[in-house]
């Protein structure tokens, strides 16, 4: 069996360290030409995972397709999906996954604990938010370990924000 992986960081390589039980090929695609899977993996593929052709035809040379990271083409994934290449997690969990919006509305329709939120479309309706302070601002997509979050805890921080479509939600005890 051939499981391709999209992503060849640190999980891609724990990835193929429990392929290896099973006696699987692994093939990694990845955009880094240096990517950590690159040396342990049986197939190296470089290109941008955002791109339909090439997740499309990288997934048609493999038995079974999951992600190391989600920021993936999914309508490529559901179309490999459709043809009948298993995909795992399923598409649509990582639709949900990659727009924290989509997180947020998940989380609520199925009564799953969650801190308060908002959605802002701009920086200008970040410097007009007022629906509760102070807060944490998290684009909405492509943020991951940390980027794409930025705290607002006093006035000054939030010309700082981001000026793109983001879930602003109340800071939690942890």
């Amino acid at each position: 069996m051939t499981l391709g992986i999209l992503g060849g960081g640190q999980l891609g390589r724990m990835l193929i360290q429990a392929a290896m039980n099973f006696d699987c090929r692994v093939h990694i695609l990845d955009p880094d030409q240096e990517a950590p899977c690159r040396s342990c993996c049986h197939e190296f593929t470089w290109g941008p995972l955002t791109d339909f052709d090439t997740v499309y035809y990288f997934g048609k040379r493999v038995d079974l397709l999951t992600i190391e990271i989600e920021n993936v083409n999914v309508d490529a994934l559901e179309k490999l999906r459709d043809e009948g290449i298993p995909v795992f997690p399923q598409p649509e969990i990582i639709r949900t996954i990659q727009d924290k919006g989509l997180q947020k509305l998940f989380f609520r329709k199925h009564a799953l604990p969650t801190a308060d939120f908002d959605f802002i479309e701009s920086k200008e309706e970040l410097l007009r938010f007022g629906k509760f302070h102070p807060f944490v601002q998290k684009l909405r997509r492509a943020g991951y370990d940390g980027r794409g979050i930025h705290k607002v805890t006093v006035e000054p921080d939030r010309s700082a924000g981001f000026d793109k479509p983001s879930v602003v939600e109340t800071m939690v005890d942890v």
